[in-house]
This record gives structure tokens, sequence and C-alpha cells, in this order.
């Protein structure tokens, strides 16, 4: 086996937002046969997200960039991982990767996609993958969402934010999405939020008491900041927050926001942070129930698909400014 793979490499750590000096693509040489155990995957289509700007902290300069994908099984000695099969693996940003499944944290161990049916298979690095189940799980596990509460949801137009947003409307809940572009929030109509809310242009504490005049009862928050503080203040006694990510503090200096102790107890607020990983036991729950949820029409996605392994940088700034809607993704 001869296999001339890609992969980018974290060439500089990111200051500030990150630009295309943070990357360097790199080719690598997969020589010999597979081992016992070992299968080879080529990637179909490859995920960009928030997450991987704060964690790639973590690496040191010169580790392949991070990230899951859905590939192609193309050569196997694991009879789990049958050639021609579909999985999603955790392999970072690279077009080859030969992998032991048994090696390495469960919570990254990959899987073969069950069947989505007519839907395409990028959704499994979408709403039938991680950020689905981080919408499913993160808001039904820690909102606690009641039929005629009012929800919220910043970044609300992201992967994990439409999802929440349709989940709460399936649940019989008001959803009030904030998002940073019209186009955006003509979307979160469409997918039967109630209200939306432009961040960018709006004020949002005063649409919000327009929006939600009793008060807001969960609210999922993906972005922190001055956002979280203004949603927090109009939160209703013993209101839930789920803590999915702070992506408006990630490229810069933390946001300077008033103490919210006071919030947190003369309202008996409830605020947790979550990574999905807690519900690895469960993972093909989340997946299977957006799947139902999509195949009744109850569920609706978008992609912003960017042609190019070449280009995974580009889409992964772009996604970082705002540029998507719905779930970014690399088509190789």
């Amino acid at each position: 086996m001869v296999i001339v793979a890609k992969k980018w490499i974290y060439a500089k750590a990111f200051s500030g937002f990150p630009t295309g000096e943070n990357f360097r693509l790199e080719e690598e040489t997969l020589l010999g046969e597979l081992k016992e155990n070992e299968f080879l995957a080529e990637a179909l289509f490859l995920s960009v997200d928030p997450y991987m700007r704060p964690y790639m902290a973590q690496y040191p300069e010169g580790s392949v960039m991070i990230g899951g994908q859905v590939a192609k099984v193309v050569a196997s000695k694991n009879a789990r991982f049958p050639v021609g099969c579909h999985v999603h693996g955790s392999f970072g940003w690279r077009t080859h990767t030969v992998c032991n499944p048994d090696e390495g944290e469960k919570i990254w161990a990959p899987y073969v996609l069950p069947d989505f049916g007519q839907e395409p298979l990028s959704l499994g690095v979408g709403v039938l993958g991680m950020p689905g189940c981080t919408a499913y799980f993160g808001f039904l596990e820690i909102c606690k969402p009641k039929e005629g509460e009012t929800v919220v949801v910043s970044g609300a137009a992201g992967a994990v934010g439409s999802v929440v947003g349709q989940i709460g409307k399936i649940r019989g809940c008001k959803v009030i999405g904030i998002a940073g572009t019209d186009e955006k929030c003509a979307w979160l109509k469409e997918l039967g939020f109630d209200h939306a809310i432009n961040y960018k242009t709006a004020d949002i504490a005063a649409e919000l008491k327009v929006a939600a005049p009793d008060g807001v009862d969960c609210y999922f928050d993906n972005v922190g900041g001055k956002t979280t503080e203004i949603v927090r203040k109009q939160m209703r006694s013993r209101g839930r927050i789920a803590v999915c990510g702070t992506i408006s503090m990630y490229n810069g200096s933390p946001t300077q926001v008033v103490d919210p102790q006071r919030d947190f107890v003369w309202k008996e607020l409830v605020q947790e942070g979550f990574s999905v990983h807690r519900w690895t036991d469960r993972w093909f729950e989340g997946i299977g129930q957006n799947l139902k949820w999509i195949q009744e029409g109850k569920m609706k996605f978008r992609e912003t698909v960017t042609e190019g392994f070449e280009n995974m940088p580009k889409a992964f700034i772009d996604m970082m400014r705002g540029g998507n809607v719905g779930k970014a993704v690399v088509k190789v």
C-alpha cells in the first residue's frame, strides 16, 4: 500500500482571528500493509467548527488540526469496519487515515454511520453528528424545556443553534433566536422560530422585552459576552442556562460583564456548561431522533459547503467570522 495523503498543520499559534499563516499544508506517504484491526479511511466531508479555535491552544505548533470527518473505508483488516462502509472519525484535517479503533479514548472512537436513508452523508458531521447531538442532549438534558416556556438561543443560525431552536418548537416552546445578519434571521423564521433578532443592528434588550414580555425560561448560550449578560437579566425565576460555547470571545480578549451572582441568587437561576461527550453512550439516540424528525418534516437543515481540501483554512476562517448559515462543511 502506497498512499500520498495530505494534512493541514497548525503552523503558528492563534492570536486574534485566524489567518492563513496559522496553517500549513503537508503531504505524507502511508506505506506498508495494514496491521490486524486497522482500516484505511478516505475523507469525503470534513467539519469546521468554532470549538477548534480554543481547543487548538492545547496542542503544540506542528500538530495536525483537529476535527471530525465523514470518510469511506477503502481498505480494512477489521470486520467491524468493512471496505465500502462510511464512518465518522475524529481524524483531523487529513485526507487519509490509518486507524485502529480500539486505540485512544472512547469519546474519540470512530463509528460506522447508521443508515441515513435519502439524507446526504455530510449530515454525519452536522445535524446527524456532533453538532446535532450537542443540540439534542445539551438542550433537553440541561435546559429541560417545558411546553409553553420561552427559549432564547444565541448563535441561532449555526449548526447547533438552528437545531436547538427547532427542538424547542417541537417541544411546544416559544423560541427566540439571536443571529448576526438579516439573511440568517429570515432563515430562522423559515425554520419556525417565533422571533429572530439581529444582534449587529438591533437593540437586543429592547427587542427581547417585546418578544418575551414575561421573561425567558431557557437560554442556550453559544456566544457568551454582552449578549449573554442581556439575556440573563431578562430570565424568569428558576430559569435554566446551558452553556455550549463563548464564540464572541474566542478571537480576542474576554469581555467584561457585570457580576452575574445577584441574578443567580435572586432569580434562583441554574447555569451549567457541558461537553457533548458526556452522552457518548447515548450517541445514537441523538442521531436517531434527529433523523426521525427530519424524515417527518419537523426538522430542517442547511449547509454552507466549501469545495476542496485545499480550502480548509478558508472555510474555517469564514465560519469563525460568521460567514456560514447552518453547518460549515468542506467537501473533498
